[in-house]
């Protein structure tokens, strides 16, 4: 079904190309979220990492270092190792974080496990490695914790040291006097209690859902250490979705282009060639690929062109042969006129006169068979098909015949009596007459006309002779309209030349053939045209042929 349809074949690409990008993208945003997502984790845990690295690079001694990582696990509800670095196989990227004094996140989608790994400022030889298995209000309350404890030893230049150490932080962290933040009473009950209180913020802004973590200053109780507001992480920020519509908009009307680029081909093709054919060039014909619709234009073209170029040429041909067929009986009319004009005898004049008549009986023949020929060359005949008996054709024209005296004998090889095939009775008989009108007129003595259905339904008429025949080069050229194979000949017969062509038109719109070769019989020459017997079987099978094409 597809491979006859470019416009289902066009349908069906689009489908599949939108599935494809539909998956491209989801696959691509994947991709992206994944970085964004680690880059996100990364840019969290710096500034905490340096300042717990700063706060045990305090300590005095091992000891005490790791009584406070000790403390700090306690404070995070975390896991918190003090562990040798040899041991901690780094990859060249964590390994480059850690040397800036930046924290190296990995990720365990599997079980939603972080391992955050930190270096320690003096001591090169030891890593901590935290677990950290959730993340709830008591890890980010512990967060300003570990500033303030870094805060302690710089009483009075809190905000200086905050400035200095914010290069660390993804987000701010300040000082802010407690009046100036927008906080309801209850909230500030609880940080004059010495709690940290967390402020949620959903703005409808590209920046999204944000928190602060806010924590009273020990030195200070007018101000608040505030950190953030720290942007959630968002999985499909305006960009990323921006940019991914356009990107597989961009792939999808590529994917389009594609598509439609061979119709545009071919179509530009068929344009071309028309204006080929406008400009009076029919020689060029369309390449036919495929059994789609370009291709049945290509075809319709084609055989357009060539029956054009068939109509110009029999034109042509006809008006060359109609002047030169006409010029013959013309100059006897003329003549025999002249002769009646100046003989007295009656017996003569009466002769004259016949053969005037003879002359004219020849021009309304051969204005017959240019008219006929014409018709069935301009294009398909009004053809009303229909069941008929064959032998009543074949009977038909063999009474017409003999009742010319011919002094020939014909002899019917009669079809069974209820034989019937769908033909059109005027042009069916036409076809008959014209063989046999050929065959007496070249025969020796005998004819013999035959006709039937042969074993793959075609319907046939043959008409064979024991005249001379017809030389095998010459079997196809006897078909064109005005072709004689002995010119002198055929004109003492009476012959135009045009009957085999108009059998070979029938022929042709019957959705047959027409063929000579040698008589088996009598040795002459022998004519066959063949048809489809069933007209309307034969279309009712290409419907079911189109049903079954159609259904999977």
């Amino acid at each position: 079904m597809f491979k006859h349809s470019i416009f289902l074949r066009i349908y069906a690409g689009l489908v599949i190309l939108v599935a494809l990008v539909a998956v491209f993208g989801y696959l691509l945003v994947q991709i992206i979220n994944y970085q964004r997502a680690q880059e996100y984790r990364e840019s969290l845990t710096d500034g905490v990492s340096y300042i717990i690295s700063e706060g045990i690079s305090r300590q005095p001694n091992e000891q005490q270092k790791r009584d406070w990582i000790s403390d700090a696990s306690d404070l995070l509800e975390l896991p918190i190792y003090y562990v040798d670095s040899s041991k901690v196989d780094l990859s060249r990227t964590e390994q480059k974080r850690i040397d800036n004094r930046k924290a190296a996140v990995r990720y365990d989608a599997e079980n939603s496990i972080a391992y955050i790994i930190i270096g320690l400022r003096d001591d090169p030889k030891h890593l901590l490695y935290i677990k950290v298995d959730k993340i709830g209000e008591r890890q980010m309350k512990a967060l300003p914790i570990f500033i303030l404890d870094y805060l302690v030893y710089y009483p009075g230049q809190e905000k200086e040291y905050l400035a200095k150490i914010q290069s660390n932080f993804s987000y701010p962290i300040q000082i802010e006097k407690v009046q100036n933040l927008p906080l309801d009473s209850e909230q500030i009950g609880r940080l004059r209690l010495d709690h940290s209180i967390i402020l949620y913020r959903d703005n409808a802004t590209v920046r999204g859902t944000t928190i602060s973590i806010v924590s009273p200053m020990p030195s200070s109780p007018s101000e608040v250490l505030v950190l953030g507001p720290v942007p959630l992480f968002n999985w499909m920020p305006f960009q990323l979705a921006a940019g991914i519509t356009l990107l597989s908009l961009f792939v999808l009307s590529l994917g389009v282009y594609g598509l439609l680029v061979p119709m545009q081909r071919r179509l530009r093709e068929v344009n071309y060639a028309l204006h080929r054919m406008k400009s009076g060039d029919m020689t060029l014909r369309l390449p036919v690929d495929g059994t789609d619709e370009m291709a049945s234009l290509a075809t319709n073209y084609n055989s357009m062109s060539d029956h054009i170029q068939r109509l110009i040429e029999a034109q042509r041909e006809l008006m060359r042969a109609v002047s030169h067929e006409l010029r013959t009986p013309v100059a006897r009319i003329r003549f025999g006129m002249e002769m009646l004009a100046e003989e007295d005898d009656y017996e003569y004049r009466i002769q004259q006169v016949d053969m005037i008549d003879k002359d004219i009986e020849a021009l309304n023949t051969l204005i017959d068979e240019i008219m006929t020929y014409a018709k069935l060359e301009q294009g398909t005949p009004s053809l009303d098909f229909e069941k008929i008996v064959l032998f009543e054709v074949l009977d038909q024209v063999i009474v017409e015949t003999e009742a010319l005296k011919t002094q020939k004998e014909i002899e019917l090889l009669a079809p069974p009596i209820n034989l019937v095939v769908d033909a059109e009775r005027r042009y069916l008989h036409r076809v008959v007459q014209n063989l046999v009108g050929n065959a007496v007129r070249y025969c020796d003595h005998k004819v013999i006309v035959s006709g039937g259905i042969d074993d793959a339904g075609m319907a046939y008429v043959q008409v064979e002779d024991d005249g001379a025949g017809v030389p095998e080069e010459e079997r196809q050229r006897i078909f064109e309209a005005f072709a004689r194979l002995d010119d002198s000949r055929t004109r003492a017969s009476g012959g135009y030349g045009l009957g085999l062509s108009i059998v070979s038109r029938i022929a042709y719109w019957f959705g047959g053939q027409i063929a000579v070769d040698q008589s088996p019989i009598l040795g002459g020459a022998r004519f066959t045209m063949s048809w489809p017997a069933r007209r309307f079987n034969r279309a009712k099978n290409k419907i079911n042929m189109a049903k079954n094409d159609i259904e999977p």
